[in-house]
């Protein structure tokens, strides 16, 4: 089996458990606290955060799963926390590019992906309400 067949099939894996995750995690919120605001999300966003923070830290040089990187980042950054959110890998960029000293770009970065999201995802809405007919 090739390397990118590999990587591909850990990141498939990662994928169905982190969705599998999301579903879990937003509907056990949902019982609890109910859907009128979106608490489910907030809680995926920020624990998917947390995850993705801990284990770069745990595969960067100095880290303890630095030897299992390639694995560790294709099955669980990849997979698993953008299975369950990709809210995770925008934090980790952000964060990214705040440690290198990069602060206007990590500042845009955070205006641009929420500015365009929102207005992606209105424009996204008027056009399947166009398509409804």
């Amino acid at each position: 089996m090739t390397e990118t067949l590999k990587s591909y099939m850990w990141v498939g894996i990662g994928s169905a458990f982190g969705g599998i995750a999301r579903f879990w995690v937003s509907d056990i919120v949902a019982e609890r606290v109910g859907q009128r605001f979106p608490w489910g999300t907030i809680v995926i966003n920020i624990s998917g955060s947390l995850v993705i923070g801990i284990l770069y830290a745990l595969t960067l040089p100095e880290g303890r799963l630095n030897t299992s990187r390639i694995f560790v980042t294709q099955l669980l950054m990849v997979g698993v926390c953008g299975g369950y959110t990709t809210f995770s890998s925008f934090s980790l960029q952000t964060l990214t590019l705040a440690r290198d000293g990069q602060w206007l770009w990590a500042g845009g970065n955070v205006l641009i992906s929420v500015a365009a999201c929102l207005i992606a995802v209105w424009l996204g809405f008027l056009l399947g309400q166009i398509l409804n007919g």
